[in-house]
């Protein structure tokens, strides 16, 4: 299986949209707010950014957080409507963005019909099928604890052509592919009937899954998805950083090599659902170096949208605890005020889109330490060296041409202490 050509070049700036226009949470928009537009003053800082598309969180009908959906083929009230939805995609690919969607299809709200006529069929009031799992008692099977969330029947050819109707409905609108939430608990042989049924109408679809943990190459393979969220070597970017043991960072970037074999993972070091990397990493100095990681490595990088300008906030296991972190955005757009933050990844951003080889680049050590960490990548005949520096004291600057470094002048002879570089050997 070939993932399309475009996806070589994709950049993501992954926005979750009911907190970003206000809808979620605290009080509902009115019927004629219609402000999933809001998004469209966002895209010329998506542009200048330099990402290539925007991933947008679930804007399907929903009960609350927009992942109990209660209406797949309905755009979300408190967003607005299809004419809204049709806006913004015209609006980004006019500036030549590509626009994903976040769809759930292992579960749906109670609130849904699918759920109420599977009531209705377990008690004898219709001749419906129950598109629902059933637990040993004859309940519904919840999803990981939630009542609110009922799972679906995914061995039923219902769900089966009901996925691919909801697919092909949205790509047909203008979607250029899909994010499939909580992918990791629906059988892959599921993903392996629905995809290739919407890739024969849509071939230059792209379908990236979420998985947590395993098996990644196995998963892609037995489902036909294009990519899986790479929250391996998420861990261990902060994890190895704060911890001042880039040996951590090493290894994960071996098993992401192996990854690279067979397909090209989503890269990030912040979504929707993580503590923001400028809360995540401890000391001030060393937030850089994430963001220096995921743009000079194999993948399909990701950038959560309010990290590229320095945004805070913290997770919490609590309900309501993603609130911190899914923020309401300015409604005319982020403005014309520049930041450090926002400079740094628009360099790396800039570099990264240079060097669209970087794709499916592998890594290799040159040297390191437990706060020193020299790394080659290459593809073929293309190359960079890349320098992180968590130490006290001055890095040996590998030999080339310094195509970015947190000197701005670029003349030091060495990596600073607590500094990166970028060197063309």
């Amino acid at each position: 299986m070939t993932e399309p050509d475009w996806v070589r070049h994709a950049i993501w700036w992954h926005v979750y949209p009911l907190g970003a226009v206000g809808a979620y949470p605290g009080e509902p928009p009115g019927p004629d707010e219609h402000r999933l537009g809001r998004l469209v003053a966002w895209l010329d800082h998506v542009v200048a950014l330099g990402a290539s598309g925007v991933l947008l969180g679930p804007v399907f009908a929903s009960s609350t957080h927009g992942y109990d959906t209660v209406d797949h083929l309905r755009i979300d009230p408190r967003l607005g409507d299809d004419g809204d939805f049709d806006a913004l995609v015209a609006e980004a690919h006019g500036r030549g963005l590509k626009v994903l969607l976040d769809g759930v299809f292992n579960h749906v709200g109670r609130d849904s019909a699918i759920a109420r006529r599977s009531v209705d069929a377990l008690e004898g009031r219709s001749d419906d099928d129950v598109w629902l799992l059933r637990d040993e008692d004859g309940g519904f099977v919840g999803f990981e604890g939630h009542g609110a969330l009922v799972t679906l029947d995914h061995a039923h050819p219902g769900v089966v052509d009901y996925v691919v109707r909801v697919m092909t409905h949205w790509l047909g609108r203008g979607a250029d592919g899909w994010r499939l939430d909580a992918a990791y608990a629906v059988p892959t042989q599921f993903w392996a009937q629905v995809l290739p049924r919407v890739r024969a109408e849509h071939p230059d679809a792209w379908f990236v899954a979420e998985v947590i943990h395993g098996d990644y190459p196995a998963f892609v393979q037995e489902s036909t998805v294009d990519s899986v969220t790479q929250y391996e070597l998420w861990k261990a970017v902060w994890s190895s950083i704060n911890d001042a043991n880039l040996w951590e960072l090493a290894w994960s970037l071996t098993r992401h090599d192996e990854f690279l074999e067979s397909f090209a993972p989503q890269t990030f070091v912040g979504n929707h659902d993580t503590t923001r990397i400028a809360s995540m990493i401890e000391d001030p100095r060393h937030r850089a170096h994430a963001v220096v990681v995921l743009c000079t490595v194999g993948g399909t990088p990701t950038v959560y949208a309010g990290d590229e300008l320095g945004f805070t906030g913290v997770k919490e296991e609590r309900e309501g605890g993603d609130d911190a972190v899914r923020p309401e955005l300015a409604a005319d757009g982020p403005g014309v005020a520049q930041n450090a933050v926002l400079r740094l990844h628009q360099e790396l951003i800039g570099l990264r889109r240079r060097h669209p080889w970087l794709h499916r680049a592998r890594t290799s050590q040159v040297t390191l330490t437990n706060t020193t960490f020299v790394y080659e990548v290459r593809d073929g005949d293309d190359a960079l060296v890349v320098a992180l520096n968590l130490d006290d004291e001055p890095l040996a600057r590998p030999a080339g041409e310094v195509l970015a470094s947190d000197d701005g002048t670029r003349t030091r002879d060495d990596v600073a202490p607590h500094g990166w570089a970028v060197v063309a050997p």
